[in-house]
């Protein structure tokens, strides 16, 4: 039974490191609708990877290169891993909300392919602000906590969504969207596993930051879902996405303010 029980939790995260990266599973991974919905319980975990490797590649690129070319090959590493697929829900996100005027018309502009302006310009100012906080959380010696706080932290936070917000799609029949498995709240011990697991890095940090964290990702998350629901009647995988990326920006800029306090 214990082995059983560790193969298919095993399952389980591979299966969510296959959606939240394009890093190699093992081709016996089984995937179901139910198994990915569980799964989800592992997204933070795969942060927390994702983060280990990307502070691997920091650090040997610093040595190499100096901290600001670093810093941009890092970037790149990360969606290189990822696939951009947070990046791609942001500008999806901001081309739909702001280009159409009806709720249809957003989530049908969402399902767009292409880039729009607005797209364009958010995820030109997301990297531009990223790289300036990552410089400053550099120059302070706090980019590798940084990185090992937010990467979990805000994937725990976006797929909290889930719970109280409704799953809403372009109304194209089989759309095949990627993050429809995720459509249903989790039970109350999976959520706190989630939480949990998302915020382990945060007691590295003193308890001021951390109470800053707390509020400021609560009342954010907060503003997101009434800004979500307004425009778009609940969440779609671009707003998880969206999410994602505002969250991980929060965090960093919270840790950056409470700089003077930390250590």
């Amino acid at each position: 039974m214990t082995k059983q029980w560790a193969q298919y939790q095993a399952n389980l995260f591979l299966l969510a490191v296959s959606f939240f990266s394009r890093l190699p599973v093992t081709s016996y991974v089984i995937y179901t609708p139910s198994k990915m919905r569980r799964a989800s319980q592992y997204f933070p975990l795969v942060g927390g990877l994702l983060a280990l490797i990307l502070v691997c590649c920091y650090q040997i690129f610093m040595m190499l290169f100096g901290i600001l070319p670093a810093i941009i090959l890092v970037m790149i590493a990360s969606m290189l891993l990822t696939g951009a697929l947070h990046e791609d829900g942001l500008a999806d996100v901001c081309d739909g909300v702001w280009g159409g005027y009806s709720r249809e018309r957003k989530l049908s502009i969402m399902k767009d392919s292409r880039i729009g302006t607005y797209g364009t310009c958010a995820l030109v100012l997301m990297f531009l602000l990223k790289a300036s906080v990552w410089w400053e959380l550099a120059n302070q010696e706090q980019l590798i906590l940084g990185l090992f706080v937010a990467y979990p932290l805000s994937r725990a936070l976006a797929i909290s969504l889930v719970q109280d917000m409704a799953y809403v799609s372009n109304h194209v029949p089989s759309s095949g969207s990627k993050s429809e498995p995720l459509a249903k709240p989790m039970p109350a011990a999976r959520l706190a596993f989630v939480i949990g697991s998302g915020a382990i890095a945060v007691f590295w940090l003193p308890i001021s930051t951390v109470f800053s964290l707390l509020v400021g990702c609560l009342l954010f998350r907060f503003a997101l879902k009434h800004w979500l629901n307004k425009h778009l009647g609940g969440y779609t995988g671009d707003a998880l996405g969206t999410a994602q990326q505002l969250q991980e920006l929060l965090i960093y800029l919270i840790i950056l303010a409470n700089l003077g306090r930390i250590g």
